[in-house]
């Protein structure tokens, strides 16, 4: 009789950390100011984590974590699932309310937060009668005051009385969830969007290929942790066997610190950790290879030209919290090589094709057929295969509409070019139909970021009595500019077509974001709408 374990095993990156303890037990495996572990020191550290969960909760069972990129909510992403729990990486940046509200729709036994993160949390225990505990995260990188919350100890106190004992890496199911995920919000309550560990491994392994990981990777965490589980990356670095150089927080100088005396080889994040790269003071020519890897919104080809000229390679991705972050890469072609830098940089924006561990993406109409792949025929973006979630937590309802014929809808809007390349156009709700014509907000912006003197800026669509709606942009002057609203219209005519370009241009000083970059243009509109109202 065959032995069926010979030749299969349930899919889990908890796989990762084990190979690579035992492959590099002495490498170092993560740096954190003063702190520093090897590999066989990052594996002991998980199993008393795991430990310490598995005394405190049962299988299936929902542990949240509130931290910045510190050792401990890296620790995390392998402790939970290996003590069979469900980890939730909580975004930092949310209200004491929202918080609420994700502690009780998960239904969440425990909570470890930063002692910077701590205020926040103060009322769950009372508000949340499945929360259990409140344990504090406490790191020697937060020089701050220690808000007054009561916890029921410190990690760092529970993991002192653990033992060294191992827990079995194997797992019963891969189709079973690693991580809950809540989606930022924007438009209603959010959503918890499920992942597996099979999905978790394939798309880890996916990151580790398109990015280049390998051993002597050093990869800065400039992209939140909390967000899509770090695209995964937690979980790739480790496969590789390289090194992670975790940040509390993303600020021009401490980021060029690491990249140039921590030798970092990589890094990914939002357009804006790539604009507080390429435009700060500390910016300059690099000596050795940096690899940044970008999503969250289409990046400007201004941007991208600006990081190239510093020596740094730009890799542009695609994809959203329900496939596990990134699921399309841009990826370069030879021939590119011979293109005007302008034109390289336009090809790099775009959103490119399928991973190697997903399927191909699709652009379809309202019937589900696939539309021209002209580069100008815009249609809904569907995506399928390993790297999509499991569903929606306790919402049965959004998890039908989400896999309507087969298919998960993003909600974004693309175009296929005819090398099979997607691009963006905008979100749907986005789209800005001025005079029967549909304007990608995305077009107009990349159009105007590639004025010398635009730092930032958002397009959003206001109602119009004589157009339906028209365009509006929010520009973000470079620093010492004096640029006026004509100026940069008329350089707008000279690049769009005229029903394209905004005649209103507003220069406030920031933009609202979400806390992993994105601007949140339904607070754009909200305002819009409110000044309209008071004028």
């Amino acid at each position: 009789m065959v032995n069926i374990h010979a030749n299969h095993s349930e899919l889990t990156p908890l796989r990762f950390l084990e190979r690579s303890a035992e492959v590099y037990p002495k490498k170092t495996a993560i740096v954190h100011g003063t702190r520093s572990y090897n590999y066989r020191e990052f594996e002991g550290l998980v199993h008393r984590f795991a430990q310490v969960l598995a005394e405190r909760i049962n299988p299936g069972d929902r542990v949240a974590v509130l931290a910045p990129n510190t050792p401990e909510m890296l620790m995390a992403h392998y402790a939970v699932p290996l003590a069979g729990g469900v980890l939730i990486a909580l975004n930092t940046r949310l209200s004491a309310h929202e918080l609420q509200y994700i502690m009780d729709h998960s239904e969440a036994k425990l909570l470890f937060a930063d002692t910077e993160l701590l205020e926040n949390t103060k009322n769950l225990r009372r508000e949340n009668p499945t929360l259990q505990a409140l344990i504090e995260i406490t790191d020697d990188q937060y020089t701050g005051a220690r808000p007054h919350v009561d916890v029921d100890g410190t990690l760092q106190e529970l993991l002192a009385t653990a033992s060294d004992e191992q827990l079995p890496y194997a797992i019963a199911d891969e189709r079973a969830p690693i991580t809950l995920n809540y989606t930022s919000g924007t438009t209603g309550k959010p959503k918890g969007v499920l992942y597996s560990h099979r999905g978790s491994y394939l798309n880890s392994l996916g990151e580790a290929h398109h990015q280049g990981f390998t051993s002597a990777t050093r990869y800065l965490w400039t992209l939140p942790m909390f967000h899509c589980n770090g695209w995964c990356t937690p979980w790739a670095v480790t496969a590789a066997g390289g090194t992670h150089l975790c940040l509390r927080g993303v600020r021009e100088e401490p980021v060029w610190d690491a990249i140039e005396n921590l030798g970092t080889t990589h890094l990914c994040g939002a357009p804006t950790v790539c604009s507080i790269i390429a435009d700060s003071p500390l910016a300059h020519q690099l000596d050795a290879p940096l690899r940044i890897t970008t999503a969250g919104a289409p990046p400007s080809p201004a941007i991208i030209s600006k990081l190239q000229k510093l020596g740094i390679e730009v890799v542009h991705v695609y994809g959203l919290t329900e496939v596990y972050g990134p699921y399309t890469v841009c990826e370069f072609q030879e021939e590119w090589e011979q293109l005007e830098p302008t034109e390289r940089a336009a090809k790099l924006s775009r959103q490119g094709v399928g991973m190697i561990t997903a399927e191909s993406a699709r652009i379809v109409d309202e019937n589900m057929n696939d539309v021209p792949a002209d580069g100008q025929s815009m249609g809904e973006i569907v995506l399928r295969g390993n790297n999509v979630m499991i569903g929606y937590y306790r919402d049965e309802i959004a998890t039908q509409q989400a896999f309507a014929g087969g298919w998960f809808h993003t909600g974004d809007l693309g175009v296929m070019h005819p090398d099979g390349y997607i691009q963006v156009r905008d979100r749907a709700k986005d789209i800005i139909i001025s005079g029967g014509e549909n304007i990608s907000t995305i077009e107009v912006e990349q159009a105007l970021a590639s004025h010398p003197e635009v730092l930032d800026l958002a397009v959003i669509g206001l109602a119009d009595e004589k157009w339906g709606e028209r365009p509006v942009a929010y520009v973000i002057r470079s620093k010492g500019s004096n640029l006026q609203a004509e100026e940069l219209i008329s350089f707008a005519r000279e690049k769009l077509a005229g029903y394209k370009v905004p005649r209103t241009i507003i220069f406030p000083q920031d933009l609202p974001r979400t806390s992993t970059g994105k601007v949140q243009k339904n607070v754009l509109r909200a305002q819009a709408l409110e000044q309209l109202h008071g004028a």
